[in-house]
């Protein structure tokens, strides 16, 4: 996950690179990573509670992000759009951050933080894959380079996500004769499996020969 936590990171920087100016720090640079750091730290409150309705986080987040957006609005002087406006801005809000939001929660609800926030960084390079189509830009080569990158840790996310690996105990019962006492024996080991998604059930079998192995070496101990 830090893997590929860090390929994503490399990638943006190297989609944002622009030259030498890149790496000017500026006041605007310092109210970025503030930025930043708060979406972070939002984030992550947002996953302690991601267990709640969903209807009800959402809405919550909506009118707190859209009574602030509107006071940061007034204190600018901004004024208020004509009516026939208002419906259009509306529809947009409601795909472009409801559902957004809808939609990120469950992710995390399913995911958790870290990983919904790496697939989140996707998003520039889709962007920038639909600025060719209706602004017919052209693909550079950082972005090509970038995009390799971001490739290589999407593939490490959906892997960690996909394939989980775990140990499993197991118990087997055995039970045999001999000089005509009738005796039982319980081994209980332990094994790695990997699942693909949901662990659903699973088992496995032992020959004969590993079984009084393992028996034997019981006994030993």
């Amino acid at each position: 996950m830090w893997g590929a936590i860090s390929l994503i990171t490399v990638a943006s920087i190297v989609l944002s690179f622009s030259g030498e100016g890149s790496f000017s720090f500026s006041l605007g640079s310092i109210f970025i990573i503030g930025a930043t750091v708060c979406w972070g730290l939002e984030n992550n409150c947002t996953r302690k509670i991601s267990g709640k309705s969903t209807y009800e986080i959402v809405t919550i987040k909506g009118i707190g992000s859209g009574a602030g957006s509107f006071i940061v609005a007034m204190v600018l002087g901004e004024s208020i759009p004509r009516f026939s406006y208002i419906a259009l801005i509306m529809m947009l809000g409601f795909v472009a951050y409801g559902l957004s939001i809808f939609t990120y929660i469950r992710a995390q609800k399913t995911l958790g933080a870290a990983k919904t926030s790496a697939y989140y960084a996707i998003a520039p390079f889709i962007g920038v894959a639909l600025s060719t189509v209706f602004l017919k830009a052209r693909f550079t080569l950082m972005f090509i380079i970038a995009l390799v990158i971001m490739i290589a840790g999407t593939v490490l996310i959906v892997r960690d996500t996909l394939i989980h690996s775990h140990k499993h105990a197991h118990s087997h019962l055995i039970i045999h004769t001999h000089d005509g006492t009738t005796h039982t024996h319980t081994i209980v080991h332990s094994h790695d499996h990997v699942h693909v998604i949901n662990e659903g059930k699973h088992g496995h079998t032992h020959s004969v020969e590993e079984l009084e192995t393992a028996l034997g070496h019981r006994g030993a101990l």
